[in-house]
């Protein structure tokens, strides 16, 4: 260990950095051994929030109203009312506007209970069409029926002459026999007695006491008392929470990243602005549905047309399965209200009419990607708080979810949860790529690509992704990791998207050269005049199968400057091959390496050419990320009309000088 420079220290600085420089390791040992795993701490967190649901649930509940009611307050407070004024108005008002929406529903509840009976007749009818269809009066029942009575007539004489033998008297004088259960005779006035059978029970009447005032009020007032006790929770902590916002917000980042506070607060910021923008999102989607849906039913005449409306606001909270249960009641009450089935069928068109535009007008153009959930996220977390917490679980899922991705960005032990719930790509353009190569799907990187050059030009897509991607498999084979067979699989693959790419145009370009002829129609073409850049130029690999899809690359991208390109390998340029080459009319020849250590290679393949040609003109282009940092004196030196290139673009230019 080095020795440290104490002096010009007081002696308690020089002992607080001896006791930290000895402790330390044996602190650092400490919390390692104390760590549990994640998996026991994950199956820990869950059982907490499955066996404490009485208190997770209300804190739940708690936190997303607070983020949802936060910018009122901050607005307020900043308006100059006081805080706890401002806290007070705005958490009274908004459980007033709940309490109304409540009573609403229950008040429409009532009047739909008593209506019910009235409906009795309608779903009587229905019931009877129902089963007359079941019982079925097509041409194979009626078939059916036939051929069944033909077997009972065959079959009913010899089930009757079977009967009358096996029923026969073995003697004559049974049939004469008197029944023996008769009432008896009584001697004496000739009356008859009735027997009493032994075996019939004797009813019995049980007269409980009445009942206890205190056992009537337990009956009617305890079911209501956790939902009273829950609501009473939620109200006090929402307060508590507003109240001491900023006290709860630095303890958490004292909690989880006081080492990072601007990462930690950058998270919270992050949750409540995504948490409130969603709840608030959803809150305006939710009405624009429910608001028609209740215009839409009082329209077609299904009754109570505010309690459907407002349920549906209420349960498209609920991902996925939300407008459907919102559409059931509805549709059954469609049922009892019309004799016909046209009711029916305009509630099921209002519904599905609905939520077409709530899914792929108001959605999109309100949420965009505020949630930052995958849709398969979304999915799974439903199930999963369901499992846990129920129904309010089921409700509260989305904007929990979201809390935890929020998390998972911003804190990296906590980063595997944005890997699994986010919507952002884990994989980058260029291991998306290459993890397609691997694979040997060309047609499906061609795909990908063609996604990515919706907004970027042909060239952005070679430099920014395919040669990167190709760096990875030489990355890898340089590692060990990469054997033959799949090297030539990432090569091949990689020339045949260079193949189905090679006739994709950019939409700029192509709306550029369109302008053109608008604007000059009258105009005939010039004579093209000589150009001075090389006509032939040859594209090669350097030194292994990656290298000669790069050169296909480069190739392709001189293709579309208009040069006339022949694709060689390496092979080719090798000591024994190189005089079978034809350099006839070639003007430049431009040689690809992905690995920047392959200095002296590339120095020697030079001289190797300059013995062939001393006039051509080479290009040794370096594609590795590390290729800036390359001398390329070591590889040129003094040889004439021969260039150093560490990017595409440059060598690009170099050519076209």
């Amino acid at each position: 260990m080095p020795s440290e420079d104490f002096s010009g220290r007081s002696p308690r600085a020089v002992e607080r950095v001896t006791r930290k420089s000895v402790y330390a390791p044996a602190v650092v040992e400490a919390d390692t051994r104390t760590q549990f795993p994640p998996v026991i701490v994950a199956i820990a967190i869950v059982a907490a929030l499955y066996f404490a649901s009485d208190v997770f649930v209300p804190l739940a509940l708690a936190l997303l109203l607070t983020f949802a009611l936060s910018p009122l307050v901050t607005r307020l407070h900043r308006n100059r009312v006081p805080k706890g004024i401002a806290v007070i108005s705005v958490v009274v008002t908004a459980f007033l506007v709940i309490a109304m929406f409540v009573g609403i529903v229950v008040s429409q509840l009532t009047v739909l209970a008593q209506n019910l009976p009235s409906y009795q007749y309608n779903i009587e009818a229905k019931i009877r069409t129902v089963k007359d269809a079941q019982s079925g009066n097509s041409i194979f029942d009626r078939g059916a029926r036939m051929f069944k009575r033909f077997n009972e007539e065959i079959g009913r004489s010899d089930e009757v002459e079977r009967f009358q033998v096996d029923n026969a008297p073995d003697n004559p004088d049974q049939a004469r026999k008197q029944p023996e259960n008769v009432d008896a005779q009584n001697p004496a006035d000739g009356t008859q007695l009735k027997t009493q059978d032994p075996n019939k029970p004797v009813p019995v009447e049980i007269r409980y006491p009445p009942p206890d005032p205190l056992s009537l009020l337990q009956t009617f007032a305890g079911p209501l008392i956790q939902p009273l006790a829950t609501i009473g929770i939620v109200i006090v902590v929402v307060i508590f929470m507003l109240m001491r916002r900023e006290d709860l917000r630095d303890r958490f980042i004292k909690l989880v990243g006081a080492s990072d506070i601007h990462r930690t607060t950058t998270a919270l910021h992050d949750a409540g602005k995504r948490v409130g923008q969603y709840l608030l999102m959803q809150l305006i989607i939710n009405i624009s549905f429910g608001v028609p849906i209740g215009i839409g039913l009082w329209l077609i005449g299904i009754p109570n047309p505010m309690l459907w409306g407002m349920l549906a606001i209420i349960l498209r909270f609920v991902p996925y399965i939300g407008p459907i249960i919102a559409a059931f009641f509805p549709l059954m009450l469609s049922l009892a209200v019309d004799p016909g089935w046209m009711l029916l069928f305009w509630t099921a068109s209002l519904f599905i009419v609905l939520e077409l535009i709530s899914n792929n007008i108001m959605e999109p153009l309100l949420y965009g990607s505020k949630t930052g959930l995958s849709p398969v996220a979304i999915l799974m977390a439903a199930i999963v708080w369901t499992w846990i917490w129920g129904p309010i679980g089921l409700i509260l899922s989305t904007p929990l979810t979201v809390c935890l991705v929020v998390l998972g960005r911003h804190v990296p032990k906590f980063e595997f949860l944005d890997v699994l719930l986010g919507n952002e790509p884990v994989l980058l353009p260029p291991q998306q790529l290459y993890q397609r190569l691997l694979s040997g799907d060309p047609d499906e990187a061609t795909e990908k690509a063609e996604e990515y050059l919706q907004s970027n030009s042909v060239m952005e897509y070679f430099s920014s992704v395919a040669v990167p991607a190709l760096l990875l498999a030489e990355h890898d084979r340089g590692r060990g990791v990469l054997d033959a067979p799949r090297r030539n699989r990432v090569a091949q693959s990689m020339v045949f998207l260079v193949e189905n790419l090679s006739d994709y145009h950019d939409a700029l370009d192509e709306e550029d050269e369109a302008e053109e002829q608008v604007s000059k129609p009258e105009k005939k073409p010039l004579k093209k005049a000589e150009s001075a850049k090389p006509k032939t130029i040859i594209s090669a690999g350097g030194r292994g199968n990656l290298d000669d899809a790069a050169a296909v690359i480069i190739g392709d991208i001189l293709e579309r400057n208009e040069f006339e390109v022949h694709d060689i390998t390496h092979d080719e340029l090798e000591a024994a091959n190189i005089a079978k080459l034809e350099l006839t009319g070639v003007s430049a020849i431009c040689i690809s390496y992905l690995n920047t250590s392959s200095i002296a290679h590339a120095r020697y393949l030079i001289r190797r050419i300059r013995r062939r040609n001393t006039r051509i003109k080479i290009i040794i282009g370096f594609w590795g990320d590390d290729a800036e940092n390359v001398d390329g004196e070591k590889i040129v030196g003094s040889t004439r009309n021969c260039i150093f290139a560490s990017s595409i673009e440059n060598a690009i230019q170099e050519i076209c000088s």
